[in-house]
Formats: structure tokens, C-alpha cells, sequence
């Protein structure tokens, strides 16, 4: 089946729910209609945004929503204490335009500041850390979207939020495992374990949480804006929460050095995207200090040259897997920050490039910790110099893999992919006393030693691989994907397009397939189940191995765009409790 040729999954349950408030463990993963749409991991932040759509709004006003609400329900992912990466589709002029607000390093940072003795830290130690924690972006990302392309205030936008944290969400077992997997760390922080945990314990599945200090915040943004983030009293319990941790009785953690300044003077960046070819689709993807728009696209420019529909899947999944160990190696030894490091992202875009690369896979072998190539020879740039010493370390570092992302398209052809986060499960872990979110641990995904692309600096955004991904077909949009999963983000969405586009899977099918991430490290990753399975032992006929710890690997959303102008919205029919799909009903 192509991908042109997607059942339709007509959803009377949508409709159902909308009229008679059915609640919100009746979410539905799958929708299609000729609205708009949304998919999230979240019922609250699907209908949030559907909300926002039904009152006029457009796909930036409805993914603000989205992204507000998230922050209510998935706390431990996102939030105003973080920051993202937004590839917005503006339809009436037929282009894409990304927003980069990912977070910085605060103008004290140094680049032995985990490795203070010359050898790195532990990487939990640094994490649960005043130091982890970059200058927020998530605000001033929203607040820039809105300005130029979204038609509602903040004050609209947020209301939505505001209700779900004044009325509380009922918490589910996904969110219950969550706590208890951080336990330890928010036991260090009592304004974050006195709102999730009960006497050291993670609150019990079907607690009504409610949260006000998030509802108050949200109501100081809705009327002070922008500036009441990043000056002011609420600055200030940001600088005093970082520097001075609010930790227990006993607990001593690193502290950091934020200033007022290092708020005030944090700017979002609009970039232009990154856009690559794949059996006749574009792809269009963000650009540095996101790694997944240009390694997404290097491997897809390397399977291209296979005749992949021809194989058996067993053949095309081992060239999908090695042909992301090579992008990989790229990727860990080039990508970083543009303002801090001249990356060859033209070469590593080329085509011929690619074939040089692809003549290093063995169709019938794995091969292993794969090094990196010369993509400067590929370079036209001459402003790019040649190959940096030390560029030839490819490692695979920690990152921590929870985030969120969540698609939104209005009906008039608008679209945005939103991925944002405060990086590990909890984050830091410091909840802003009296302000209800909890701050991200962003520094912790820059190498603690170098020589490299992605060591510390000051002001200096760390390298991501949050990969919110656009797709095009005869000019027009065909869908939209992206996820979750630290470094895994990167294979989910590379995985998904391979899946949809050369294995024949409707978008459904496609991410509910089971992920095999490999990154170039010791072994590919997996989730639970896959080991002993039928599809894996096939492709260890290939010498493909596996990582002996199985966890989920990512929870994507994404929209589909059919050549009648119906839609049909995705989210994850498994992963992570399941995600919320709606579509708007005729009318709207």
C-alpha cells in the first residue's frame, strides 16, 4: 500500500466525546476529518488545542494550547522551565519557517564545568543540579510564534491551561511511574515532592492533582506577557531556585550561576529550515543545534540509494539500521550550536556524499562503531574550514530521552510541529517555589569534556536531536512526524518515514511499529518484547545486536495530509498510555 493510498478511520467516537464529554480516558490514538487537527500524547492538551481551533484560532495559537496544557498534565517532559524547537508551515505563502528556542548556557558558564578536576561528573549528579539548568526559551518562544503568525493573546491561548491546573487531571499509571522513577531525585526538592509524592511515595493512579501555583503563573503571563517571565519577581525565583536550590534538610546539590541578565537577554532565533529530497517527498526539518534535520536527512540521502521495496524487510531494516550508524558518526563528531562551531551541513547534505557513505554498508553484514566521514571534501562553502581537530571522537553521550511533541494543522492548510522539553524525566528536578513548574537540566546534554563541537560554552545553545519534521509532496503537505527520546528522537522520526515511505505502512502502522534505534553505540537500542521476536532474529542473521536494557522508545504524533484535503491525525496507539487524535467536526 503506498502512502497516497491511507485508510480513512472515519472517528464517530470524536464526535461522541465532544458533544457528551466523554472522559478523558476515552481518548482515541487515530482521527480523520477535513478540519483541523491535533495529536498529542495528552487528552486535555488535544482538546485544549481543539478548543483554540473551534474558536478561530489558527495552527500557532492551537499549539501554544497544546504546549500550555502539556505542561499542566506532562510536567516531567515540558513546561515554561524549558525549551523547543517549533517548524511552522504558514500555507498562504507556501513556506516553512522554523523558531529555534531551545535553551542557553548562562553567561557564567564554563566548559570545565562538569569536569571540574578535569574528569567528568556523574551524569545524575549534574542532573538533579542548580548547574543543569539553562536559561529558559519556552516562554519567549511561545510569546514570538504568537506575535508574528498566531491571531490570539496569550491570554486566550492560556486559558485553556489554566482550567486544567485549577481543576486538577486525574493522574494515570503512566504518570505514576514516572514519579516513582524519579523518586529519589524529587525527594531532594520538597516543593516538587510535596505536589507528586505522598510521605516519600509517588501519589496513587486516579489522584485528582491539581496545581495553582501553575494556574497562577499562567494568569501572570496572560496579563503581564513576555516580561513577566524574564523580569521581575518571577525572574528572580528563578535565579534565587537555581543559584540557592530549594533542597531538603541535609541535601546539599550543585548550584548554578544565573543572573537577571542571563533572563532578560534571552532571545529566540527564527532559522531557515533544513530541506532535503527522498523518493520524491521534501523534507523539510530543523536546522542546527537540532542534530535531526540534517542526520534524518544524511541517512535517508544514503538508503536512497537501495532498492529497498525490492527486499525483504528483514534486508531493508538492517540498511536502515546501518545507514543511521553512519549518520550518527557524523552527527556526534560535527553538529553543534551554528554560533558557536561552522559545521559542514553541506556536505553533510550531499548526495554524493551519501554514495561515498553508502558504499561503507555490507548488505549482508553489520558493521560496528562506525567513524565518521570527510564531508568537507563535499563542502562548497569556503567560509567552512577544514575538518577540526579532534573531529574524527564519535561517541554517543548520555541524553536523557523525555521530552514531548505534539502536531497541529488548522483549516486553512497551516501546520505546525512542536517539540519541546526540559530534558530528563523531572528535569532538574527544582520546582520554582510558589510558581508550579519545574526547571530543565538542558546543560547536561553538552559533552562535560573535550575536545568537541558540544563542550560548555557561555551563551552557547547545547546540541539537541529534537527532530519536528514537515514532509512534501508535489508541493504540497503530506504529513508531519516527530517525538520524543533524546538521542532516539532522531531514529523514531528517521524510522517512521522508513516505515511509511519505503515499507509501505500507513502512518499508524508505522508508529506502532516496533523501534530499533541504533546510534552508533555499543549496541541498538529496543523495546521491550523485541528480543527472541521474529523480526529480530532475522536481523541478527544480519550480525545486528541488541542492548541488553529494553525500554519504550519515543511517543510520536503526527498528521497526514490526502490529496482530497482530509486529514487523519496519529498519535501513539501504545507507547506512553496511549495519545490523543482529534479532528474538527464540518462547521468549524
Amino acid at each position: 500500500m503506498t502512502p497516497n493510498a491511507l485508510p480513512r478511520r472515519l472517528t464517530s467516537t470524536i464526535i461522541i466525546a465532544l458533544a457528551f464529554g466523554v472522559p478523558a480516558w476515552a481518548k482515541t490514538p487515530v482521527a480523520s476529518g477535513t478540519g483541523g487537527a491535533v495529536a498529542t500524547i495528552s487528552e486535555p492538551a488535544s482538546q485544549a488545542a481543539l478548543a483554540i481551533l473551534n474558536k478561530g484560532g489558527n495552527a500557532v495559537d492551537a499549539a501554544v494550547a497544546a504546549a500550555a496544557a502539556l505542561g499542566v498534565t506532562d510536567p516531567f517532559s515540558c513546561g515554561i522551565g524549558g525549551g523547543g524547537f517549533m517548524v511552522i508551515y504558514l500555507a498562504k505563502e507556501n513556506r516553512v519557517i522554523t523558531l529555534d528556542h531551545r535553551e542557553v548556557a548562562p553567561a557564567s558558564f564554563r566548559s570545565s564545568a562538569f569536569a571540574p578536576d578535569g574528569k567528568a561528573m556523574d551524569f545524575e549528579t549534574a542532573v538533579a543540579s542548580g548547574m543543569a539548568v539553562g536559561v529558559p526559551g519556552t516562554v519567549r518562544g511561545w510569546h514570538d510564534a504568537l506575535d508574528r503568525y498566531g491571531t490570539m493573546s496569550f491570554r486566550q491561548v492560556l486559558a485553556p491551561a489554566i482550567k486544567a491546573a485549577q481543576d486538577g487531571f486525574k493522574v494515570n499509571d503512566n504518570f505514576v511511574a514516572l514519579v516513582k522513577e524519579n523518586e529519589q531525585k524529587f525527594a531532594l526538592f520538597p516543593e516538587t515532592a510535596g505536589r507528586y509524592m505522598r510521605d516519600g511515595k509517588a501519589l496513587p493512579a486516579g489522584t485528582l492533582l491539581r496545581n495553582p501555583d501553575l494556574a497562577k503563573t499562567y494568569r501572570l503571563l496572560s496579563t503581564g506577557g513576555v516580561k513577566a517571565f524574564y523580569s521581575g519577581k518571577l525572574a528572580q525565583a528563578i535565579v534565587d531556585s537555581v543559584n540557592r536550590p530549594p533542597v531538603a534538610a541535609g541535601v546539599s546539590v550543585r548550584a548554578g550561576q544565573m543572573s537577571l541578565a542571563d533572563l532578560a537577554n534571552y532571545e529566540a532565533r527564527w532559522r531557515q529550515p533544513v530541506r532535503s529530497t527522498y523518493r520524491g517527498y521534501e523534507l523539510v526539518g530543523m536546522p542546527l543545534p537540532s542534530s535531526g534535520g540534517v542526520t534524518i536527512a544524511e541517512a535517508l540521502n544514503i538508503l536512497e540509494g537501495f532498492d529497498l521495496k525490492s527486499m525483504p524487510r528483514e534486508k531493508a531494516e538492517h540498511l536502515y539500521l546501518e545507514a543511521a550508524r553512519l549518520a550518527f558518526a557524523d552527527r556526534n563528531a560535527y553538529l553543534a550550536d551554528p554560533e558557536y562551531v561552522d559545521a559542514p551541513v553541506e556536505g553533510l547534505l550531499s548526495k554524493d556524499y551519501a554514495a561515498r557513505r553508502r558504499e561503507l554498508i555490507d548488505p549482508t553484514q553489520a558493521h560496528y562503531y562506525a567513524q565518521p566521514g570527510d564531508p568537507y571534501l563535499f563542502q562548497q562553502d569556503p567560509s567552512v574550514p577544514l575538518r577540526p581537530a579532534g573531529a574524527a571522537k564519535a561517541r554517543l553521550l548520555s541524553e536523557s530521552a523525555h521530552t514531548t511533541h505534539l502536531a497541529v494543522s488548522d483549516k486553512d492548510g497551516n501546520i505546525v510541529a512542536y517539540t519541546f522539553t526540559i530534558e530528563s524525566w523531572g528535569g532538574s528536578g527544582i520546582t520554582v517555589p510558589g510558581y508550579g513548574f519545574i526547571l530543565n537540566n538542558e546543560m547536561t546534554d553538552f559533552d562535560f569534556t573535550g575536545p568537541h563541537p558540544n563542550v560548555p560554552e557561555a551563551g552557547k545553545r547545547p546540541r539537541s536531536s529534537m527532530s519536528p519534521t514537515i514532509a512534501f509532496r508535489n508541493g504540497k503537505p503530506a504529513f508531519t512526524i516527530g517525538s520524543p527520546g533524546g538521542s532516539t528522537i532522531v531514529t523514531t522520526v528517521l524510522q517512521t518515514i522508513f516505515n511509511h515511505i519505503d515499507l509501505g505502512m500507513d502512518m499508524p502502522a508505522a508508529l506502532d511499529a516496533p523501534r530499533i534505534s541504533e546510534r552508533n553505540g555499543r549496541a541498538t537500542s529496543i523495546e521491550p518484547g523485541f528480543a527472541g521476536s521474529a523480526q529480530a532474529q532475522a536481523l541478527e542473521r544480519f550480525g545486528q545486536r541488541w542492548d541488553a536494557a529494553a525500554e519504550e522508545i519515543g511517543a510520536a504524533n503526527a498528521i497526514v495530509f490526502h490529496p482530497d484535503g482530509s486529514v487523519t491525525a496519529v498519535s501513539e496507539g501504545r507507547r506512553h498510555g496511549t495519545g490523543s487524535a482529534l479532528v474538527q467536526k464540518r462547521g468549524h
